[in-house]
């Protein structure tokens, strides 16, 4: 592969510098430098553009591209540079599952992309469209000097099968080549001792071509899901990629075990991004391409209705977002879920093995059975006594983020075990949100032991009479990466500085006061049940303390599944929600993905958000800070980022 005429983009934290490298002018790396780190999926492809999945998608490659105060790479600036070589810093593509940002930027003319360490999803999905990826930041100087670089070269350092998927042209290609050989799971008594993860991982583990028999850390392999599920974003793509490979009579393996969800769309028509970019007819092209697609292959199928299908609706209507909907509907103990979400860990929560792919992924897993996965080491982060009144699993992860240990990029790609005697006081609603937010914390996945709460939240939840089995737990002497241990009794409220949620800071720390113009409760971390229980606890005490949501405070609340609304109703929290002029939306996703109603509208404006991720863009153009339900709450009232329990010690003042 000769690379003399490649041309390479320094991805510069200075917009100034990107704009000379674009308008023409060449950088050595330490003109350039510093680099940006943790470019965002989300910068790389907005979201509010993925309904396109065509030869056009090339034209928004990095637009979101956040540098200082400004986005320096405009629509088609990329394409039209003419750069084959992109450079960054640390954990590039880190955020969503979205494989429109490879599909983008190799759409855009690049080949490879060169950054010191990599998200594993990102990285993946690149490997299965054939985008070349690198650590080796050697190669730059062989490319400068026009040296020939050979697959051998770019591929250097990678595991086997990802080399061979790059080698035969991406996954799809791979995989009809490859799988039509794949046996069924067969499971074999391990040598070692093991932990849960490996376990479960083991006994879905297929025997296939390029793949170890004795796989360790760093191997890739594949594994027979028990449940596969996709939404709209990414099903229009799956299924042109798959009529492209294989023509348009391809056969679905075991499509009782797929799941299809529409629920990035129930609010497109109010979203400002997409009423701003003129996206609203090809978001209802996108959705419509879904719902073929699940009629063609006859797939079930969870739409959650507008909210004037809700007027007529007789109950039997169950929906709501992918992944909280998985753990409410389908999920086990046990066993393996995948899901074109990177908050598939959402259903870790239940004790099974439950992580974010592609599209290209989901695409084979479709027609093969197959899912691809690289074994991870795992983290062990064990819980040691109760948390605070009015202190969430959401404080515990937003103080985790922002731990060095995950600020520098170890967790990329690891499983995140919860332990410990503190789990036990937690509800599954609660390891949920720990699950979920493994994805920020860049790990594949997180997972936590089934127990009598399991078990409890099963049967109260589902009708499901579970039975625990002996092996269902980590080994005593099974091997982790590394551990972290949390006293959960020192935590505090906390708060994620806009722009990355591994910006936390205790509330208390903030040096100076922050406004707010927005405050929104919902997305899957936090539309649950027991985040619901919170958000009324908060706002019954204002109700009662005479308190009113400031002139010009906007406040959204957004339930995650039917079924936690048909609760909040059956509780009476919507008559104090709607008593406070506080706007319900129906269950989707929404403002998370910058898809619906709460989303800024302007630069200027400051949002205070319950959701897991706050990457330049997300939720729209404003400042978004994170925080837990009842922080967001509390701040909805004030109309300032304030805690729950300073805002009844500024109400009430001690005397």
């Amino acid at each position: 592969m000769n690379t003399f005429h490649w041309k390479i983009l320094y991805l510069s934290q200075d917009p100034g510098l990107i704009r000379l490298q674009l308008a023409g002018e060449a950088l050595a790396r330490e003109k350039a430098e510093p680099l940006r780190d943790d470019v965002s999926t989300d910068e790389i492809t907005p979201v509010h553009i993925l309904s396109h999945y065509d030869n056009t998608l090339g034209d928004f490659a990095h637009t979101g591209l956040r540098c200082g105060d400004e986005n320096p790479i405009g629509r088609q600036s990329l394409k039209q540079a003419g750069f084959q070589v992109l450079v960054a810093g640390r954990r590039y593509g880190k955020g969503s599952s979205r494989e429109h940002s490879p599909t983008a930027e190799k759409l855009a003319g690049v080949q490879l992309v060169i950054a010191e360490n990599f998200e594993r999803i990102y990285r993946q999905n690149a490997d299965n469209i054939g985008l070349f990826t690198s650590t080796d930041f050697g190669l730059l100087e062989r490319i400068e000097r026009g040296e020939n670089i050979t697959l051998a070269d770019l591929v250097q350092g990678r595991e086997a099968l990802a080399a061979s998927v790059l080698a035969a042209g991406g996954l799809l290609r791979w995989g009809q080549r490859f799988l039509a050989t794949t046996t069924s799971p067969t499971y074999q008594a391990p040598r070692a001792p093991q932990t849960l993860f490996e376990k479960i991982l083991m006994r879905h583990r297929l025997t296939t071509p390029n793949t170890p028999d004795q796989p360790q850390a760093g191997d890739g392999l594949f594994v027979q899901a028990d449940w596969r599920f996709i939404h709209e974003y990414y099903t229009g793509m799956a299924d042109t990629l798959l009529r492209g490979e294989l023509g348009p009579d391809f056969t679905l393996q075991r499509p009782e075990q797929i799941v299809v969800f529409e629920d990035h769309t129930s609010y497109v028509d109010e979203s400002p991004a997409h009423l701003r970019g003129g996206l609203i007819a090809n978001m209802r092209a996108m959705r419509q391409a879904q719902r073929d697609f699940a009629a063609r292959h006859g797939l079930r199928l969870h739409r959650t209705l507008t909210e004037a299908e809700v007027l007529l609706d007789d109950g039997s209507n169950v929906a709501g977002i992918s992944h909280a909907m998985v753990a409410e509907h389908y999920a086990l103990p046990g066993q393996v879920v995948v899901g074109t979400d990177s908050h598939t860990p959402h259903s870790g929560a239940l004790g099974c093995v439950a992580f974010g792919v592609g599209t290209t992924d989901m695409a084979n897993a479709f027609v093969t059975g197959a899912v691809r996965v690289t074994l991870p080491e795992s983290v062990r982060v064990e819980l040691q006594g109760r948390m605070p009144a009015g202190v969430t699993a959401k404080d515990l992860m937003l103080q985790l983020l922002a731990t060095p240990y995950i600020r520098s990029g170890n967790g990329v790609g690891k499983v995140f075990e919860f332990t410990g005697q503190g789990i036990a006081h937690l509800s599954i609603d609660e390891r949920a949100t720990l699950t979920n937010m493994c994805a920020e914390l860049g790990g594949l996945t997180g997972i936590v032991a089934p127990d009598a709460e399991t078990v409890r939240f099963l049967k109260a939840r589902r009708g499901v009479n579970f039975q625990l089995e002996s092996w269902m737990h980590s080994d005593a002497n099974a091997h982790f990466a590394h551990q972290m241990t949390v006293a959960l009794d020192t935590l505090c409220p906390m708060v994620a500085r806009p722009g990355d949620p591994g910006q936390g800071i205790p509330l208390s720390e903030l040096p100076k006061r922050v406004r707010i113009d927005i405050a929104y409760g919902g997305s899957c971390t936090a539309g649950k049940r027991e985040d619901f229980d919170h958000y009324h606890r908060v706002l019954s005490w204002g109700l009662k303390n005479s308190l009113k949501v400031p002139e010009g405070v906007q406040v959204f609340l957004q339930y995650g599944t039917t079924a936690v609304r048909d609760y909040c109703v059956a509780q009476g929290y919507d008559k104090t929600f709607s008593a406070l002029g506080v706007r319900i939306l129906q269950p989707s996703c929404g403002a998370c993905a910058n898809c619906g109603p709460g989303s800024s509208t302007h630069s200027a404006q400051v949002t205070v958000s319950a959701i897991n991720r706050n990457f330049p863009g997300r939720s729209g153009p404003g400042q978004v800070w994170l925080a837990s339900p009842p922080t967001v709450m509390s701040s909805a009232l004030a109309g300032e980022l304030i805690s729950f329990e300073d805002l009844q010690r500024r109400t009430h003042p001690t005397t």
